[in-house]
């Protein structure tokens, strides 16, 4: 944890969320606070890419149902550098994740600088995001099974989206929600194990298939888009369209028929009837490999039910990393490490 000076501050620049002797959301909690001391925010701009763009849509989805008078937007990286967005200037709070320095990322944090930002860095290791940035945050990886739950990057992002909103304008749910942070690494723990069985059984029947759709909305839609573009598509090289529940109807359920391999992940919270209305049509119309996994079975029913909804991402997005792409990895034979192109070649 960075040293902190007499006022009790952490000062710019320095390292937050290293120590276990504090709990991480009253680190993020102070990060907050001295951005606020400095900026009159009335923006947040999440900017990130792959995986790590994705893990932040827990916070913006939080922050665009909760927050009033702070408007939340989700950037990938290089389109924040090739067309910033006009508003970003000193009012505005960018929060930008790389686990490791990827470059166009470190290049959108200079960008966000100089439009006059206040700027943290969600980070593993140091690189130049974090030279750059006014205060960083050490995040732990998902795909560590020695990671905690609330140490990894949306779970972190989420708590700044929630402590943003709290000091801006009150969230009065702010204590429930902190609470079910120290408790959520237990309940993944226990899907955990769990799961194992099912991802196993899931694998076997997908292992030949070229195409795998991962449908999911609201809440869980960032896990939905990880687990295609990071988990199935980058790791496994395996086709993997991701769909949003809501959007099911109004085009992609004409592909559907007896054979197409599709996982959906059924929400908990107020968009759990759009995956309701999708399920009951794959039920219908689709066959053995219709593949659900309900957020209440990873134990999201064990946290308060006003919270609960904010948490779907917390629990999917590990569980999909960690058990469904594992198992996926084992009956393919592919490697989860091996890639084609990336860290390969220029591009």
């Amino acid at each position: 944890m960075g040293e902190k000076d007499e006022k009790g501050r952490v000062e710019k620049g320095q390292a937050v969320g290293a120590g276990a002797e504090v709990r991480v959301q009253d680190e993020v909690a102070e990060v907050v606070a001295n951005a606020l001391r400095g900026h009159d925010v009335t923006h947040v701009a999440w900017v990130a890419a792959g995986g790590s763009n994705g893990g932040f849509y827990a916070a913006h989805y939080f922050m665009e149902r909760e927050c009033a008078t702070v408007a939340s937007h989700m950037y990938t990286s290089n389109e924040f550098v090739l067309a910033p967005p006009a508003y970003v200037d000193e009012h505005t709070l960018c929060v930008i994740c790389s686990m490791r320095g990827t470059k166009e990322t470190c290049e959108a944090a200079r960008v966000a600088k100089e439009l006059g930002a206040a700027t943290v860095a969600l980070y593993v290791n140091e690189s130049d995001l974090t030279r750059t940035c006014d205060q960083k945050i050490a995040y732990e990886s998902i795909a560590l099974d020695e990671s905690r739950t609330e140490r990894v990057n949306s779970s972190i992002a989420l708590m700044i989206a929630m402590s943003l909103a709290n000091q801006v304008e009150g969230y009065d749910r702010y204590d429930e929600a902190m609470h079910a942070f120290d408790v959520v690494d237990g309940i993944y723990r226990k899907a955990f194990a769990r799961m194992q069985e099912p991802a196993r059984e899931w694998a076997a029947r997908m292992a030949g298939e070229r195409t795998i759709y991962v449908m999911g909305s609201g809440p869980a839609y960032g896990s939905a888009y990880i687990f295609s573009i990071c988990n199935i598509e980058e790791m496994l090289q395996i086709d993997s369209p991701t769909i949003n529940s809501c959007e099911f109807f109004h085009g992609p359920f004409e592909v559907l028929d007896a054979t197409k391999p599709v996982f959906l992940l059924l929400s908990a919270g107020r968009c759990r009837p759009a995956d309701e209305r999708a399920l009951r049509f794959l039920r219908r119309y689709g066959g053995a490999n219709v593949f659900v996994l309900d957020g209440m079975d990873l134990g999201l029913g064990e946290l308060p039910q006003d919270v609960r909804e904010y948490f779907n991402h917390i629990l999917f997005s590990p569980i999909l990393n960690n058990v469904y792409m594992r198992a996926l990895s084992v009956a393919t034979g592919k490697d989860y490490m091996t890639r084609r192109y990336m860290w390969k070649v220029e591009y």
